[in-house]
C-alpha cells in the first residue's frame, strides 16, 4: 500500500548540509493520522483507507460525521481524506505517525495553491502584452479573442482573464530532507502548494524512489 499522512504547512526555513551549503526546507507539522474507515473490496468495491486530522470538539462536527468517527473511538477530526491501496494492513482507530518515512525519501504532496484574485491574461497565462512606448494603448489587453463574422462566438476555453489560483495541486518527487518524530515535522525540500497553515496529503511518490 502507498504510504501516506495528512499535515499542516507551518512555512519554510532553511537547513545546512554537511557540506556546509543552505537548503531551503518546508516544516509540515505530522501530527499522527487516525484511521477513520477502512474500505475493502468485499464490502465496497474497492480498498482504501479514510484517515482524519486535526482534533476538534464534538460541538463543531455535524451528527452523522460524529457516527462516523464514534466507529474508530478516537475523536472527532477536522479534515477527512482517502488513500487508495490494500487496506489488511489498517484498522480502525490505528495511528499513522511521521515514523512511517524516512530522511531521503521521494514523496508526492498535494495542496491547495495560493488564491490570487482575479488576474489578467499576462500573469495568467503568460502573454506578452504590447509594446510599452510611442503611444501603442495595447499594453496588458488579451487582444482579439473571436472571430466577427464566421462562427461569430467565443469558443469554449479561450484563455482570458478570471479567477487565479485556489485549485488543487500535486507536486511531484519532493524529498524529505529531514524527519523529527519527536516534535512530529518533516522537513521537504523545496517549496510546496498552498500558504502558511493550509492542509496538505503527503503521499510515497509514485515515479520515484529514494
Amino acid at each position: 500500500m502507498n504510504k501516506g499522512i495528512i499535515g499542516k504547512k507551518l512555512g519554510m526555513t532553511q537547513v545546512f548540509a554537511e557540506d556546509g551549503a543552505a537548503v531551503g526546507v518546508t516544516a509540515i507539522e505530522v501530527e499522527p493520522s487516525v484511521v477513520v474507515q477502512v474500505k475493502t473490496k468485499e464490502k465496497d468495491g474497492y480498498d482504501a483507507i479514510q484517515i482524519g486530522y486535526g482534533r476538534v470538539k464534538q460541538k463543531n462536527v455535524t451528527k452523522p460525521l460524529q457516527g462516523h468517527f464514534n466507529k474508530a473511538n478516537k475523536g472527532f477530526f477536522r479534515i477527512v481524506k482517502e488513500l487508495p491501496g490494500e487496506a489488511g494492513k489498517y484498522e480502525a482507530g490505528q495511528e499513522i505517525a511521521s515514523d512511517i518515512f524516512q530522511g531521503g525519501d521521494y514523496v508526492d504532496v498535494v495542496g491547495t495553491s495560493k488564491g490570487k484574485g482575479f488576474q489578467g491574461v499576462i500573469k495568467r497565462h503568460g502573454f506578452h502584452g504590447g509594446r510599452a512606448t510611442h503611444g501603442s494603448m495595447f499594453h496588458r489587453a488579451p487582444g482579439s479573442i473571436g472571430a466577427s463574422a464566421d462562427p461569430a462566438r467565443v469558443f469554449k476555453g479561450t484563455k482570458m482573464g478570471g479567477h487565479m489560483g485556489a485549485v488543487r495541486k500535486t507536486v511531484q518527487n519532493i524529498q524529505i530532507w529531514q524527519v523529527r518524530p519527536d516534535r512530529n515535522l518533516l522537513l521537504l525540500k523545496g517549496s510546496i502548494p498552498g500558504s502558511k497553515n493550509g492542509y496538505v496529503i503527503i503521499k510515497q511518490a509514485r515515479k520515484k524512489s529514494a
